[in-house]
């Protein structure tokens, strides 16, 4: 049974913008109808949830159904206490909150009926004088007299909840004729500032006891839904994320909660008039599990929870629109010859490089604002900045993608004659629309855009504000590109304020996430999108193993590269691994001598600061990624010990030995469970260009579908075509007249289907 709970805010005197929190029936009616409010604000509502954070003031409004029981007599116990965690944790972060409640009538008809079926057994144990019992039955019970039982016992528990967080409650009973008469009030609006002055949580609930009795309805049989854009329950029902004035065309309600009297429409109507005095408010779910325990804070953090009522409406086109646009052209990118896939990869190649001048303008400005603000690691500015040479490199990799296109969408892998007449097909297919989220590399964006053009895939990019100049000139040159063959919408840039992990809970139009960044990022996505596969890595702790039998020369040179080449990427080498009987030895002095001369901060592995008298700080972790002119060196007994702290504290990306023992270096290359491993060259080649893919979305340290640099292959899926003359399966069965043949067709080179 769905019910709601509604956020709304408001600006109370003397003070910033506040928010009122709300969510189902009762007191909604009594907002629309008359028009209760704190003090009118003096700004506009918020236009974006993510300044929901600035609340100062929440007005919790709990749906009947939201604390009433699915049998609808007594409390759900459970979401309540829930809501009061909820509401006490916001309370102590100084923030002013209000709870307006149903739940008195459910309340009472628990007690009543208790005590109606105690006095039942009672007496006919006198009368009968057995102990065997008659069936009983209960009378229907008149909801005003529930309530007049279950208000005190209701406001007596949200007593008990709120004093174990020492917090203070108040009730404040009210019905509509309160509203009306203006002396009234003024009362009840200077005893709530009063009470949130003292830092008192005011409860408020409809005197149930005293109002009207509810006219009877076939409504109540219904499950309050909330807002979506088409009939509750059908296919295309969509709930909508934010609702917009003159929206109201556009929605279709649901019915009213049976333990509810307001309904849906009710409350978008309390809503709009909030929005009009400048209150924010977000219609939410109270009663599902999987939210219950945070849905209030999400909420209040800028989560996308709910529906968020707000009066400004976006320029562009909202995330889901984009997904939507973008599936769309992505299934006629996927249509597309082969050559012409090619031909929009090789157009865009030729726009890094003849608008040059306008990428590099657009880059200045990013890096002047990073340097500016001063918030930006120096790795991360690193891989901000674009170059002449980066956008040359850039090129020549889509010129190489775009002839590796030709072979990719469609490609025949097998074919099998299962039977006379009956021929199976595997063929490479697109994935669908993939998600890439980057922070700090611009270049990463047409290269994962001429993977996903290759690849026939839709493309969703979300980078990171720092590159925003940067990214949206590169993109609409990939646009530029596209059109030529009509298909601009492919490849959508987001550029609202959406947060990654709304982005990440799209699953039902997002097929595959793709994070391009720190660890941290590719861990709170990998947490954050749990319907959604992750491609990726979190870290890039790489390892360079020096053995006893290696050469000084290559020693030099693949450690010098490795690190500091470019400290920043996820290829570079975070820890040196040296055995012990190259200690105190010229090939040891050298390699510390050339660190020093880099610059490189030297941190020692535990075993390595046992063997020195005055050494270098002590690392902290064996598994932590510099990214910078930093490393960790360590000492190993052998290509066996290093293979096990490999093991032990690497992150499967890229680790190398380097040795002129043949027979060592093939069993090190057997033996590491690494994406990339390497003998005798440096980490830094672990890189879809320097691998010959043209391109690549990333590196995966996954080991299931794509590993290591993920290039065109690895994103695509394949798919099943059986070319058939009407046979049924029966026809195989020991009666049947036919026969599997199962008999492998040879695939001519460059097959398509």
């Amino acid at each position: 049974m769905f019910a709601r709970l509604a956020l709304c805010s408001q600006l109370p005197s003397r003070t910033r913008r506040g928010h009122v929190v709300s969510a189902a029936s009762t007191i909604i009616r009594t907002f629309s109808q008359a028009k209760f409010s704190l003090p009118r604000p003096h700004g506009k509502s918020f236009a974006h949830r993510s300044e929901l954070k600035q609340a100062k003031r929440i007005v919790v409004k709990l749906g009947s159904a939201v604390v009433t029981r699915g049998d609808e007599c007594g409390l759900a116990l459970g979401r309540l206490a829930s809501i009061v965690e909820q509401v006490a944790v916001l309370q102590n972060q100084g923030r002013e909150m209000m709870i307006v409640t149903s739940g008195a009538v459910a309340f009472g008809k628990q007690r009543l009926r208790h005590e109606i079926l105690l006095s039942q057994s009672v007496r006919q144990a006198l009368h009968s004088g057995q102990n065997q019992l008659k069936e009983m039955s209960v009378p229907v019970l008149e909801a005003r007299a529930c309530a007049a039982a279950g208000q005190s016992g209701l406001m007596a528990l949200y007593e008990a909840m709120f004093t174990q967080y020492s917090i203070c409650t108040a009730q404040i009973l009210v019905t509509n004729l309160d509203f009306h008469d203006e002396q009234k009030r003024r009362n009840l609006n200077s005893t709530l500032h009063e009470l949130l002055r003292m830092n008192i949580v005011p409860i408020i609930n409809t005197n149930d006891a005293v109002v009207p009795p509810p006219v009877p309805n076939s409504d109540l049989q219904g499950v309050n839904v909330g807002l979506y854009d088409s009939p509750p329950g059908t296919d295309d029902a969509k709930l909508i994320d934010i609702f917009y004035p003159g929206d109201q065309q556009s929605v279709t309600y649901g019915t009213k909660s049976r333990v509810g009297i307001g309904g849906m429409e009710a409350k978008v109507k309390a809503a709009l008039w909030a929005l009009q005095g400048g209150t924010s408010v977000v219609i939410a779910n109270g009663t599902d599990p999987k939210v219950t325990g945070h849905v209030i804070t999400d909420i209040v953090e800028g989560k996308k929870v709910g529906t968020f009522f707000s009066e400004v409406k976006p320029a562009g086109p909202t995330v889901e629109q984009q997904t939507e646009m973008a599936r769309h052209a992505g299934r006629t990118l996927a249509s597309l010859l082969p050559e012409q896939r090619e031909e929009i990869i090789c157009c865009l190649a030729e726009l890094l490089t003849e608008r040059k001048e306008e990428i590099l303008t657009a880059n200045r400005k990013d890096m002047e604002l990073a340097s500016a603000t001063g918030f930006l690691p120096q790795p991360l500015i690193n891989r901000l900045s674009l170059s002449t040479s980066k956008l040359n490199s850039l090129a020549i990799g889509l010129r190489q993608l775009a002839v590796a296109s030709r072979d990719s969408v469609g490609r025949v892998l097998r074919r099998t004659r299962v039977a006379n007449n009956l021929e199976l097909e595997q063929i490479t297919v697109p994935i669908g629309v993939l998600l890439v989220i980057f922070e700090s590399r611009p270049d990463c964006l047409p290269q994962v855009s001429a993977l996903a053009i290759a690849s026939g895939n839709a493309l969703l990019l979300k980078g990171g504000k720092e590159a925003s100049n940067t990214n949206k000139i590169l993109h609409q040159l990939t646009q530029e590109a596209l059109s030529i063959h009509g298909v601009s919408d492919a490849i959508q840039l987001v550029s609202t304020r959406e947060e990654v992990e709304d982005l990440c809970r799209l699953d039902k139009m997002i097929d595959l996430i793709i994070p391009r960044g720190s660890s941290q990022l590719v861990r709170d996505i990998q947490r954050a999108a749990k319907g959604i596969p992750v491609l990726g890595h979190s870290e890039g702790v790489c390892h360079v193993y020096i053995d006893a039998d290696a050469s000084i020369d290559k020693a030099l040179d693949i450690v010098k590269d490795s690190k500091c080449d470019y400290p920043a990427a996820c290829n570079a080498m975070e820890t040196l691994l040296i055995h012990r009987d190259l200690l105190r030895t010229p090939m040891f002095d050298q390699i510390i001598d050339m660190l020093r001369q880099e610059q490189v901060k030297i941190h020692a592995g535990p075993r390595f600061a046992s063997y020195l008298t005055f050494s270098p700080s002590e690392v902290k972790s064996l598994r932590t990624e510099y990214g910078d002119l930093e490393c960790c060196i360590e000492v190993v007994d052998g290509m066996q010990d290093a293979v096990d702290h490999i093991h032990k504290y690497g992150s499967s990306h890229t680790d190398v030995i380097v040795t002129e023992n043949e027979e060592t270096a093939e069993q090190f290359l057997q033996q590491v469970d690494s994406a990339c491993v390497f003998w005798n060259a440096s980490s830094r080649f672990a890189d879809g260009y320097r691998f010959g893919l043209g391109a690549e979305v990333g590196i995966s340290t996954a080991r299931i579908h794509a590993r290591g640099p993920v290039g065109l292959e690895g994103l695509l899926t394949t798919k099943w075509v059986l070319r058939g003359e009407g046979q049924t399966v029966s026809d195989f069965s020991e009666q049947g007249s036919m026969k599997y043949l199962h008999e492998n067709i040879p695939v001519p080179q460059g097959g398509f289907h």
